[in-house]
């Protein structure tokens, strides 16, 4: 068969690999608004020109439940999660799918030589490897139609 599994760079490729991010120091009603305009459902801490952190939806909830939470006032780099983890631009989606089950995870930076290139989530992951398969199984349909049988058929 010839149905590729693609690669993290191809997933990006497909999905565009623009990393938003905003500066450590941005309240976090201003990086919720930038997810928003992105519409994205986390984004990247940057101190500099360096990643080093996370803010997902999922931190905004757990932040809002906290009565001294004020996300007008909260720097953005007191509420991030920070020891981000990546994979390589080789790895495979169902790789990627395994990193992302085994670590509990639900974005994954995308590291090309030492520079990171994006970051997808566990549904880009998934609905890649999804495709992959949907592929597969169109291909084997079509090796495995009565047609291609009754070509087979003992002539008389």
């Amino acid at each position: 068969m010839a149905t590729d599994v693609k690669t993290a760079e191809q997933i990006l490729q497909g999905k565009g690999g623009e990393l938003i991010s905003v500066a450590e120091e941005t309240v976090v009603v201003d990086a919720l608004k930038a997810m928003v305009e992105s519409k994205v459902g986390s984004i990247l801490i940057k101190e500099g020109t360096r990643i080093v952190g996370i803010y997902t939806e999922r931190d905004l909830i757990r932040n809002t439940i906290d009565p001294t939470f004020d996300p007008a006032t909260t720097q953005i780099n007191a509420v991030m999660t920070i020891g981000l983890r990546y994979a390589p631009h080789t790895d495979t989606a169902f790789e990627l799918m395994d990193k992302f089950l085994g670590l509990r995870l639900r974005h994954l930076l995308i590291d090309r030589e030492g520079e990171f290139i994006g970051m997808l989530s566990i549904g880009d992951v998934v609905r890649s490897a999804l495709q992959t398969r949907t592929d597969e199984l169109r291909e084997l349909s079509q090796i495995t139609n009565w047609e291609y049988y009754e070509e087979w058929k003992p002539r008389s």
